[in-house]
């Protein structure tokens, strides 16, 4: 049985046939990774580049309260999360009055970030629940408001089972 011979025509229909393929497949691979996620942390660079001065003078004014604020998360056995914050001034005393936010942000994927509202369920006791928390790594941020501006941030990473 006598083989066809290798013609040049052979060859650059292998070799287009070759490249469009890798070429498609870096194609398909690079839309689905701009769609999945853009790569930033923040919507407009330049937006928090204006506001980096005011970020950095809340820092020090909340370092200056030597506030301590503890949070814990709680999972429940329904995918549930119950957070418990806890705030005291410098002497130890029970921080009332201040509106506490919560959210759990995903630090891969933005889309999945949830909002937790926590209500004052004591005197310095901060409560909210989040439903259908999915497992693994969170960063759980808090945020403390008192006549309507924030006087406390905290960005912290836990991992929930």
């Amino acid at each position: 049985m006598a083989s066809k011979p290798l013609t040049g025509t052979k060859v650059l229909l292998m070799l287009v046939a070759f490249f469009g393929l890798v070429i498609g497949v870096n194609v398909t691979m690079m839309k689905l990774a701009i769609a999945t996620l853009p790569g930033t942390d923040v919507d407009s660079p330049y937006a928090a580049g204006l506001t980096y001065g005011r970020e950095i003078s809340a820092a020090q004014d909340q370092a200056a309260r030597k506030w301590q604020v503890s949070a814990h998360i709680e999972r429940s056995t329904d995918g549930g999360a119950a957070i418990r914050v806890e705030a005291r001034d410098a002497s130890g005393q029970p921080l009332a009055g201040l509106k506490f936010g919560g959210r759990l942000e995903r630090p891969t994927d933005k889309r999945a970030d949830l909002q937790v509202e926590l209500a004052e369920a004591g005197i310095g006791v901060y409560r909210g629940n989040a439903a259908s928390v999915a497992p693994g790594q969170w960063d759980l941020v808090i945020e403390g408001e008192a006549r309507g501006s924030r006087v406390f941030l905290s960005r912290n990473r836990v991992i929930l089972n």
